[in-house]
């Protein structure tokens, strides 16, 4: 799941303390800063073009609000944990956005491309990208062998990539390992991802996906365990 955060009414508006299970979700922001907390025991500021990767594991809380009543912009993908990592320990990494590795005109959020890896301890089989376009300029992004699953949603401008794509529109690829080929039309920021395909079942419950009812139902039994203990401290 993708999901575009925007808020220009420069009102504060963040997300709360809340929990998930069986996910990991990727923050990019573009614009803006949030302050983060998580129950793992960080906390601090994810800046302008910072990286957040929160894996759930076995259940999580964490908590995001912006810093100022600037505007704020990013992208936030949750992403299916594989069963062997669904309900192990939670764990998150903070990026600034110079910890970021680049290739060409694509930062490397998750995954390889070319020579640039990113730092993140994702799963394998999956990459995602950030990618800025000159008005004009042609790109072509080749999968990884087993890649057959792609997608891209856009911040800002227009592609053509095999039919037109707009901002805040997402396009879904046929399933295909083939090379994609991307020209803008004007300047252009999206995100661009590709992946194997999940080879489980999804099994959701309200801030949690996993491969199994059995292990939907230890996650949240873990997030309630660490609901409790956040209501003791007051922090919900």
């Amino acid at each position: 799941m993708i999901n575009s955060t925007s808020n220009p009414s420069r009102q504060k508006k963040g997300f709360g303390m809340h929990p998930h299970s069986g996910i990991a979700t990727l923050t990019y922001m573009i614009e803006g800063e949030m302050a983060y907390e998580d129950t793992t025991g960080k906390s601090g500021i994810l800046p302008n073009g910072g990286v957040e990767w929160m894996s759930a594991g076995n259940g999580v809380w964490h908590d995001a609000q912006p810093v100022s009543d600037a505007p704020i912009t990013g992208f936030q993908l949750w992403i299916a944990l594989p069963a062997a990592q669904e309900n192990g320990p939670a764990h998150s990494v903070y990026l600034a956005a110079s910890q970021v590795a680049r290739q060409g005109p694509a930062q490397v959020l998750l995954g390889r491309y070319g020579a640039a890896q990113s730092s993140i301890p994702a799963p394998q089989g999956m990459n995602y990208l950030a990618v800025k376009l000159k008005d004009g300029e042609h790109w072509r992004y080749t999968p990884p062998a087993g890649h057959s699953v792609a997608w891209l949603a856009i911040n800002a401008g227009h592609l053509d990539a095999g039919g037109p794509i707009s901002a805040g529109e997402l396009a879904i690829f046929e399933e295909s390992d083939r090379p994609i080929d991307f020209v803008a039309k004007g300047d252009t920021h999206f995100v661009l991802g590709s992946a194997v395909k999940h080879p489980h079942d999804l099994v959701t419950g309200y801030y949690s996906v996993h491969t199994s009812k059995a292990a939907l139902n230890q996650g949240e039994l873990e997030i309630e365990r660490i609901g409790a203990v956040l209501r003791e401290q007051g922090r919900l």
